[in-house]
């Protein structure tokens, strides 16, 4: 609900409808509507960036496990539109408590791809001079970017945005 109407917009009337509860009901559970926000920014993107982590493990070396991870979190953004919205549009901003989850879910995935790069250094040119902390904030913030562009931009599939992506930071 959040995502298709924003947060600003939806409110808690909206949520207890939809959930079919009393409002004390959901007052038991939460102590305000940007609570159940983060908590379902935390279960939604966690569950996204679980995916994505399991995806990269897969590869059979470094490179190859960037772009597994970057092809997953693309194309499950470009599946899971919502979710998408949620991390990189509804939340931004939001309050403190609201970034603290977006950096976690951020930070994960942005410590995957520096692992990657630190295991990488002493035997690939590419990576050799590169630092992995900031490679790995680096690509997050480009691929959240490119993502949160091209989901309300018509010009790139899930397939060909992940591809130039890769070819970028993965080549």
């Amino acid at each position: 609900m959040f995502a298709a109407r924003g947060y600003h917009e939806t409110s808690v009337d909206d949520i207890v409808a939809r959930a079919r509860m009393s409002k004390s009901a959901f007052y038991e559970q939460f102590d305000s509507k940007e609570q159940c926000f983060r908590e379902v920014l935390a279960q939604e993107g966690g569950e996204l960036i679980h995916a994505v982590i399991g995806a990269a493990a897969g590869g059979h070396d470094h490179r190859d496990r960037m772009r597994r991870g970057i092809s997953a979190f693309v194309v499950a953004c470009y599946k899971r539109s919502a979710v998408a919205r949620l991390m990189m549009v509804e939340s931004v901003g939001l309050s403190p408590s609201v970034e603290e989850v977006r950096h976690q879910l951020q930070e994960r995935f942005a410590h995957m791809v520096a692992e990657e790069v630190r295991l990488a250094l002493l035997d690939d040119s590419f990576y050799a001079d590169q630092d992995p902390q900031v490679f790995g904030r680096a690509v997050v913030g480009a691929v959240n970017d490119a993502v949160g562009y091209f989901l309300t931009h018509p010009g790139a599939d899930a397939e060909s945005l992940a591809a130039s992506l890769c070819r970028i930071f993965a080549p």
